[in-house]
């Protein structure tokens, strides 16, 4: 097997045996945010880190070094899995992304309401968080808003949708050529900041890019999402001085 595909195959592996395993949590009450770092020693970092996500996009800098983002995705076939506390989609190995030098596995994508990112405090109603892996382990995660809007649905979540699995545990495999690039607006200009996965163990050194430009779903795909969950987002984590960098 490729090293490229045997490394996403190993961080899905591990990253489904931790969420199987490892202590219960979720996103309100008494295993909710607040106490994840006291749930688990393995997620000390969910409470004690300096380098915590999501955080709110605002005071940003340019860097004009920044290089734009190399999409790279193929279609496939994909595997949508509901967690009981979202849902993820899982991608089988090929799909690539070139960041500032740095080629990246993309291993899966999951949604989230409200969006984990603001902008200046405005939350868009959606946002989906497509995971990627360097061959050396490096991880970095593109952010994507969603905001409904009247006009035409968003036609991979159309595909996707038709497949999502609504009770707990259960999954959904997607046999279609599907791309994921359906998820990418037409302007890739990205914020970015070195953070942590969203859920625990919340580990650091994340590289995030967060899109400048939204993309627009039905109200249908919205409520379709919500009908199932609804507030599966982490709060705002303080700062602590980084900085947040746009490539424009």
């Amino acid at each position: 097997m490729h090293l490229t595909a045997l490394t996403a195959l190993l961080f899905v592996c591990s990253t489904l045996c931790a969420a199987q395993n490892g202590p219960k949590w979720s996103y309100a009450g008494k295993t909710g945010p607040l106490v994840w770092g006291k749930l688990d020693p393995a997620y000390k970092a969910c409470s004690s880190g300096h380098e915590q996500s999501p955080l709110d996009i605002r005071n940003t800098r340019i860097d004009k070094s920044l290089q734009p983002l190399q999409f790279h995705y193929i279609g496939g076939p994909m595997t949508l899995v509901n967690t009981g506390r979202g849902i993820i989609v899982r991608v089988d190995p090929g799909s690539t992304m070139v960041a500032n030098g740095v080629r990246y596995q993309l291993v899966e994508f999951d949604f989230h309401e409200p969006s984990e990112h603001p902008i200046k405090g405005n939350f868009d109603d959606m946002e989906v968080d497509l995971v990627h892996r360097s061959d050396d382990g490096k991880m970095a995660i593109v952010a994507v808003r969603l905001s409904q809007d009247r006009g035409f649905p968003n036609a991979l979540l159309s595909t996707l949708w038709a497949h999502m699995p609504t009770k707990p545990g259960a999954t959904e495999k997607v046999t279609d050529m599907v791309n994921a690039g359906g998820l990418l607006p037409g302007d890739q200009s990205y914020w970015t900041y070195v953070g942590s996965e969203l859920e625990p163990p919340c580990t650091e050194g994340v590289r995030w890019y967060v899109l400048q430009e939204n993309l627009t779903i039905s109200r249908v795909q919205f409520r379709a999402f919500t009908d199932l969950y609804k507030i599966n987002t982490r709060p705002l984590q303080d700062p602590h001085g980084r900085r947040i960098e746009a490539n424009q």
